[in-house]
């Protein structure tokens, strides 16, 4: 799992490439709840456009770093998610809890 980390006006865009599974879940949570607590961003954007696969530890990681951006004060989305990301957000319901944003920019 590759994860880039960039703050630009106070919205932290994490972008991660590769698998999202239990072998890198832990990895990518200290990364993001890291720069979380270094950068106290006022938005944090995970873009998940290429990610390949997600299984039920990504959805832990996704909706355990929308608890965390909240209790810092931050508004979180998932922005371009591929489609395997999106499926099983739709399917676990997270759509309705986390905003899902389309950029024109890849």
């Amino acid at each position: 799992m590759n994860i880039t980390n960039s703050l630009q006006g106070g919205v932290l865009t994490v972008s991660l490439c590769g698998e999202l599974d239990h072998h890198g879940a832990a990895e990518v949570r200290k990364s993001i709840d890291a720069a979380i607590d270094r950068e106290s961003p006022k938005k944090l954007r995970l873009r998940l456009a290429e990610v390949q696969f997600c299984d039920s530890s990504g959805l832990g990681l996704i909706m355990g770093r929308y608890r965390k951006a909240r209790s810092a004060g931050a508004e979180i989305t998932v922005c371009d998610p591929s489609a395997a990301v999106e499926k099983i957000m739709r399917l676990a319901g997270l759509d309705k809890l986390i905003k899902i944003e389309r950029s024109t920019e890849k």
